[in-house]
C-alpha cells in the first residue's frame, strides 16, 4: 500500500465547502453532487471512487472548469490556494486614479442608504407581504407548478420515443404517441390557465378589501417618511474611509479583464455595493464583503500601495469563476487532467511533438525552439524512447500505453498544482497500468504536485492513493486514509465495494456484486440514499439522512451504524482480514 503522508501540518491546496451541482435535463433539474466538503491537500494522492454516476467525474469538472454546458454550481465554494495567481497588482496612472476616485464618491453617496436600511427593509416586506395577499400560497402554487412540470415532462419523453419510431413499420404506435403527446401538452395548458384564473381571482379579492389597501398605504407612508428622515443625514468619516478601501478593491478586482470588461464589471460592483447598502449588509463585515462582490466577480483585497501600483490579494473560489481568461490561466496551467482514452484526448492529425509544444507556448513566455526542447524532455521523462526522433509521429504511431505517457507529459507540461488523473488506466492492460501508476508517482516526487484519482479498481487505490473519498449519490459517504478504509471500512457501501473485489472469492463460489441501482438524482432523497440496497439497513436510514461521523482524526464515516444507539454489526465475513486475503491473491 502507499505510505501515509499526510499529516495535520499539510498545506490545503483545494478547499471544498457544501458543493451542490445541478444539470437542467429535459425541462428537469438532476442534482449530481449533494453537499460534498473536502480539503485536498498539497503534495497528496486522494482517490476518488465509487459506482458509475456517483458522481466522481462531475465532481472534478467543477474545480477543473469542464461543466457540461447545462450543469451549473447552485451553492458551496472551491477555495484554490496559490499564490502566485493570488497576489494581484494594477498600476497606477491619472486616468486610473481618477476613476477610482470616481468610484469612490459613488459610494459615498449609496452609504447615505445605510443609516435608512432598517425602514427600507421594513418598507420592502410590506410591499411583498401585500402582493404575496394577491398570489396564490406557496403550497398551491408549489403543487400546480409540479403537476405542469410533470405533464410537460410526459410530453417532452413522448415526443423523445416518437424519433425513435419507424414511420412505415410502426404507424400505430406513432399515433398513439402523437394523441398522448397532445393530451399531455393540452394538459399543461390547462393548468397554466388554470394558476393564471386563481392568481386573478386572489388579486380581486384583495384589490377590493377597501380597509386592507388604506392599512396597506399607511404602513407604507410611515416607513417612507423614517427612511427619508435617515438618508438624509451625512455620511460618517469612518464610512468614507471604508468606501475608499472598496474603490481600491473594486479596482484591483476589475484591473485583469479588458477595458470593456473592466467598466461593466466595475459599476455592475457598484450596483451590487448599493444593494448590499439598502438592505444594512455589514461591509466592515470581510465575509459578508466578500459575498457581496462574488455576485460578480470574486474579491480582491486591498493589501497596500505605492506612487504608481496597487497591491492585492485574492481568494480563489473556482465557484465563481466566470471570466474564460481566468479559467485560461488556471486549467491547464494550475490544474490539469489526464482523461481516460487517451486516443480520444490526442488530435489524430496533429503530430505528437506539436501537441505538447502548443501548450507549453500558450502558458508559457518561451521561443519554439525552448517550447521543443522542453517537450522532448518531457517526452523522455514519461518514458518515451528515442524521444527527438519520434517528436514528430502523429498518435496512431504510438501504442496505446505509449498515447497515454503522451497525454501526462501534456498535463505535465505547465507543472500543475492538481493533476486530475480520470480513470487513466481503464482503457490499458495489466501490465500497462502497473507501468502508468509507477510512472505518476514517480513524477510525483519530482514535479510536487497532488493526485486526484478517479477510478473504480481499488487494486489501483491500494497501489496509489493516501487519502480515499467514497463517493455514493452525489455525497462523500467515507473518508480516510487508504489504510483507514481498506483494514477498517465502517460504511455499508464502503464493505459491498470491497466484497466485491475478485481477488476475493473464493473457487466455486458466486461472485459478489451490489444489489439494485443507485438512486435517481432527479428526485429529493429521503433518508440514507444507500438505504434500499443496504442489507444492513436501520429503520433511521428510510427517514433521516445521517451526519458524517469521526472515528479518528483521519476517518470518517457517513452511516448511523456508528451512532452509539445503533445496533453493533460486524463487517461481511468476506473481508475480514483483507490485508492476508490480498497478500494470498497476489502472491506477495
Amino acid at each position: 500500500m502507499a505510505e501515509n503522508r499526510i499529516n495535520n501540518e499539510k498545506r490545503t491546496l483545494l478547499s471544498v465547502r457544501d458543493l451542490e451541482v445541478k444539470f437542467r435535463v429535459r425541462s428537469r433539474i438532476l442534482t449530481a453532487i449533494r453537499g460534498i466538503s473536502l480539503d485536498i491537500y498539497e503534495n497528496e494522492a486522494i482517490a476518488i471512487v465509487g459506482e458509475s454516476g456517483s458522481g466522481k467525474s462531475v465532481f472534478t469538472k467543477t474545480f477543473a472548469g469542464m461543466l457540461e454546458t447545462n450543469g451549473f454550481i447552485s451553492k458551496g465554494e472551491l477555495i484554490f490556494d496559490d499564490d502566485e495567481l493570488a497576489e494581484t497588482k494594477v498600476r497606477l496612472n491619472g486616468v486610473r486614479k481618477k476613476f477610482i476616485g470616481f468610484l469612490k464618491n459613488r459610494l459615498d453617496s449609496s452609504s447615505k442608504y445605510e443609516a435608512g436600511a432598517e425602514s427600507y427593509v421594513a418598507y420592502q416586506n410590506e410591499k411583498a407581504a401585500f402582493k404575496h395577499q394577491m398570489t396564490l400560497s406557496e403550497e398551491d402554487e408549489a403543487k400546480i407548478d409540479a403537476q405542469i412540470s410533470e405533464a410537460e415532462f410526459q410530453a417532452a419523453e413522448l415526443f423523445n420515443h416518437k424519433q425513435t419510431l419507424d414511420p412505415k413499420h410502426e404507424r400505430a404506435e406513432i399515433k398513439a404517441d402523437t394523441a398522448k403527446f397532445r393530451q399531455y401538452k393540452a394538459e399543461a395548458l390547462r393548468l397554466k390557465d388554470l394558476k393564471k384564473e386563481k392568481i386573478k381571482q386572489n388579486k380581486q379579492a384583495v384589490k377590493s378589501n377597501k380597509e386592507l389597501v388604506d392599512a396597506h398605504n399607511r404602513k407604507l407612508n410611515e416607513l417612507k417618511a423614517q427612511f427619508t428622515e435617515a438618508y438624509n443625514q451625512p455620511v460618517s468619516d469612518e464610512k468614507k474611509k471604508r468606501n475608499e478601501i472598496l474603490a481600491k478593491e473594486i479596482y484591483l478586482s476589475v484591473g485583469r479583464y479588458s477595458f470593456f470588461h473592466r467598466i461593466r464589471h466595475a459599476f455592475g460592483l457598484l450596483i451590487a455595493l448599493k444593494k448590499a447598502m439598502k438592505v444594512g449588509t455589514d461591509l466592515s463585515d470581510d465575509e459578508k464583503t466578500s459575498e457581496v462582490f462574488k455576485t460578480v466577480v470574486f474579491r480582491v483585497r486591498y493589501t497596500g500601495e505605492d506612487e504608481k501600483t496597487l497591491y492585492g490579494r485574492c481568494v480563489i473560489d473556482l465557484a465563481c469563476v466566470k471570466y474564460s481568461k481566468d479559467w485560461s490561466q488556471i486549467r491547464g496551467d494550475r490544474i490539469a487532467t489526464i482523461f481516460q482514452d487517451p486516443m480520444t484526448s490526442l488530435d489524430p492529425i496533429i503530430p505528437i511533438g506539436k501537441q505538447i509544444t502548443s501548450i507549453i507556448l500558450k502558458h508559457q513566455d518561451c521561443s519554439e525552439a525552448e517550447a521543443r526542447k522542453r517537450a522532448i524532455e518531457l517526452m523522455k521523462k514519461v518514458g518515451i524512447p528515442n524521444a527527438e526522433n519520434r517528436f514528430d509521429d502523429y498518435p496512431f504511431q504510438y501504442s496505446g500505453g505509449m498515447r497515454q505517457r503522451i497525454v501526462i507529459a501534456i498535463a505535465l507540461s505547465c507543472q500543475p498544482k492538481i493533476l486530475i488523473c480520470d480513470e487513466p488506466t481503464t482503457a490499458l492492460d495489466v501490465t500497462i497500468q502497473a507501468q502508468i501508476l509507477k510512472l505518476l508517482k514517480d513524477l510525483q516526487k519530482e514535479f510536487n504536485y497532488t493526485i486526484v484519482f478517479i477510478t473504480h479498481d481499488l487494486g489501483v487505490v491500494a497501489n496509489i492513493a493516501d487519502r480515499v473519498a467514497v463517493l455514493y449519490a452525489g455525497q462523500i459517504v467515507e473518508l480516510g486514509t487508504v489504510e483507514d478504509v481498506f483494514y477498517d471500512p465502517r460504511h455499508p457501501y464502503t464493505w459491498a465495494l470491497m466484497s466485491s473485489l475478485p481477488q476475493l472469492a473464493q473457487r466455486n463460489t458466486k461472485l459478489y456484486s451490489i444489489t439494485g441501482t443507485p438512486p435517481s438524482l432527479y428526485n429529493k432523497i429521503v433518508g440514507d440514499p444507500f438505504a434500499p440496497r443496504n442489507p444492513y439497513c436501520l429503520k433511521i436510514d428510510t427517514i433521516l439522512d445521517s451526519p458524517m461521523f469521526k472515528i479518528s482524526d483521519t476517518h470518517f464515516a457517513k452511516t448511523w451504524l456508528l451512532d452509539p444507539r445503533a445496533p453493533k454489526m460486524e463487517k461481511p465475513e468476506i473481508i475480514e482480514n483483507i490485508h492476508e486475503k490480498l497478500m494470498k491473491a497476489f502472491n506477495i
